[in-house]
């Protein structure tokens, strides 16, 4: 009778809360706190069943000082670990008191002073603002290696390369790359923030996927020209209609296709396919699989779980000397997931690499 009078307190609460007598002994938890510790319902001592100092100092605290608390409490689930925000409260409950479903504290007259202990999962709310964190120190790294060189350069013209007009222009022009490095990276950033601010709003236009590949094409042209590169377009057939943003896509294919030119090296093989699809994996229903493939270097497999996270690169010196940002294949799965679409990495070192997106028909 005891025991279900705290738990219809207790089960009123959203969070997995426990709650603990004057000897910080447990004296019921709901089924939240259950879940997460299986023996937070159990009649034992809080110390035995949630073993950190931090969570029983601050039990203990609230105890002597009569005063709120908090404390983090952290718990391993299976690879992961959760962080809780842990809310320890000072609980007294007379025998007029009543349940949620009328229920009095049978405990003959006598009042219970105890703590209520309400766990948190702030776990995603953490990795929001690491990410946060670690976004702003990659975008300040990024643009501080090019402003750096820049002034130095600037002042080497003022000094020392007054007078030599062609250390002038050696100068001035890897001053203009460096300018269109950081023009390409806030350009990036902009769009990066322009898709994740229409995430959630599926698009519902028509658009022509042959027709995207085709212009793609016709624009990488003359790169593919500079690099010996061949461009070969495969379709079974066309129109090939989905439901879509036209602009988005279009920059899927141009950086999917632009990175296989960059990257595959000089005398590379670039094969666009466009194929129908019955059953896509992982896109629920009939749909297009739009492939690049190229004949290049390959990626190594450590790498590619990590290829779409924001700057990450596999070799960082040479992305950079080839304009790259970090940002481009995070586009594409901001753009892609926006679709309702996937995308698929599949590589072998030394036989080049294929870039799949699967999109959902119309």
């Amino acid at each position: 009778m005891q025991r279900e009078f705290y738990r219809s307190y207790l089960e009123a609460i959203p969070l997995p809360a426990v709650l603990v007598d004057s000897r910080a002994r447990i004296i019921g938890g709901n089924a939240a706190a259950v879940k997460l510790n299986p023996h937070a319902d159990g009649d034992r001592p809080l110390i035995l069943v949630f073993r950190q100092p931090s969570l029983n100092t601050a039990v203990e605290d609230c105890l002597r000082e009569g005063d709120a608390q908090r404390a983090i409490y952290l718990h391993s689930e299976g690879p992961q670990e959760h962080r809780y925000d842990v809310t320890c409260s000072p609980v007294t409950l007379t025998p007029d008191d009543r349940g949620p479903r009328g229920l009095r504290l049978p405990q003959g007259g006598q009042s219970f002073k105890g703590v209520l202990i309400c766990f948190q999962d702030v776990t995603e709310m953490q990795q929001l603002d690491q990410m946060r964190r670690d976004f702003v120190a990659n975008v300040s790294h990024e643009l501080r290696t090019p402003l750096t060189a820049i002034l130095g350069f600037v002042e080497t013209l003022q000094g020392p390369a007054r007078a030599d007009p062609k250390a002038q222009d050696r100068f001035l022009g890897i001053m203009s790359a460096e300018a269109s490095r950081m023009n390409r990276l806030v350009g990036d950033l902009l769009s990066l923030s322009r898709v994740e601010e229409v995430s959630r709003m599926r698009p519902t236009d028509p658009v022509d996927l042959d027709q995207v590949v085709r212009s793609v094409l016709q624009n990488l042209g003359p790169m593919a020209e500079d690099n010996d590169c061949a461009l070969i377009y495969e379709r079974e057939r066309d129109p090939a209609v989905v439901a879509g943003d036209a602009d988005q896509l279009l920059q899927v294919v141009t950086n999917l296709v632009e990175n296989a030119l960059k990257y595959g090296g000089r005398g590379t093989r670039v094969t666009v396919t466009l194929k129908e699809r019955s059953n896509s994996n992982g896109v629920m229903g009939p749909g297009f699989a739009l492939a690049v493939k190229d004949d290049g270097p390959g990626i190594d497999s450590v790498h590619i779980a990590r290829l779409t996270e924001r700057f990450y690169r596999i070799d960082s010196h040479r992305s950079r000397e080839m304009g790259g940002t970090g940002l481009g294949l995070a586009i594409v799965k901001h753009i892609i997931n926006r679709h309702r679409g996937r995308l698929q990495i599949d590589s072998v070192v030394g036989k080049g690499s294929v870039f799949k997106v699967l999109l959902p028909l119309r």
